[in-house]
């Protein structure tokens, strides 16, 4: 099955909690997994921003909302048990707990006023009416903004001169940490014209190894032909690692192909050359910052 959203949670582990032990919350979401049985995909899928698993955030926000009712208590942080509340709510047998459910609680009430202040005149959808926690929609709007960025980007590198582009790469590879110095990376990339090889670079300040480049700013998809020509200049080369660099696509034949030879080759496309500027600051400005904090359950141990 998929992995269940937060408000189907919140029964079950109202009702795993009925034996009036405490657990963890490291217990619970484990003792939750094998309630849903999820598999190890399932159990191991992230939030987009890689940094939590989406089954840990989701048992956690099921907590929340049934603390916040009144039916679980915390003996100590990090740590939760049912209350007698919670334990007269399954008496009843309900088939369901979800927030319209919770909404018969005062504290819940409470809790939900606090949680939905804003600005007047401005009217928001609150998280209840989805079935996603508040990170995943937070994620998801930042994932929304970043792409709508990924566009913009690729429409003004594609609208600046081939110099220009040189001077990108240049900026990234060093942001990178590649290529030596920016001088060094400046005056490698763009000057060699050699057998389809648009610069080479050093893959460390000391210049141990060589990063053989092709940069093109494109339109369309890259023809596979092109690959295949900077493979046969690396080998001529004898050359071990290149780059190809490109503000289109490669046809999913470019990356089979890289993949059964040697030299070792890099495809970044138009999208990841724009995620990649943005990883690494280049041709962007941070707008705002927004900080999410959580409680660090070690230091609160005595």
């Amino acid at each position: 099955m998929s992995v269940p959203d937060y408000q189907s949670i919140m029964l079950p582990l109202l009702q795993l909690l009925s034996d009036g032990q405490t657990y963890t919350t490291r217990d619970l979401i484990e003792k939750m997994s094998d309630v849903f049985k999820l598999n190890d995909s399932e159990r191991k899928e992230l939030l987009p921003s890689g940094q939590q698993h989406v089954f840990d955030n989701r048992v956690g926000w099921a907590r929340t909302y049934l603390k916040k009712a009144g039916l679980v208590e915390s003996d100590k942080i990090g740590t939760q048990k049912i209350t007698t509340r919670g334990l007269d709510v399954l008496k009843k047998g309900p088939k369901q707990i979800n927030v319209d459910f919770l909404e018969q609680f005062p504290e819940f009430i409470a809790f939900k006023s606090q949680k939905s202040l804003t600005k007047p005149g401005i009217k928001t959808q609150t998280t209840e009416q989805t079935i996603e926690t508040p990170e995943e929609i937070i994620e998801e709007k930042f994932l929304s903004i970043n792409n709508d960025l990924i566009d913009d980007l690729l429409e003004k590198i594609k609208s600046c001169s081939p110099d220009f582009f040189e001077k990108l790469v240049v900026d990234l590879i060093v942001a990178m940490g590649y290529g030596g110095s920016r001088q060094d990376a400046g005056k490698a990339v763009g000057r060699s014209g050699d057998g389809g090889i648009d610069g080479i670079i050093k893959e460390d300040r000391l210049g141990l190894d060589a990063i053989y480049l092709q940069a093109k700013r494109w339109e369309n998809a890259i023809p596979i032909k092109e690959i295949r020509d900077f493979a046969g200049a690396l080998l001529s080369k004898k050359a071990r690692k290149g780059i190809f660099i490109s503000t289109s696509q490669f046809p999913a034949s470019a990356y089979e192909y890289v993949q059964s030879i040697e030299p070792r080759i890099i495809l970044i496309d138009g999208k990841l050359l724009a995620n990649m500027m943005i990883e690494y600051g280049i041709g962007i400005e941070t707008q705002k910052n927004y900080k999410i904090s959580k409680i660090n359950n070690d230091y609160f141990e005595e």
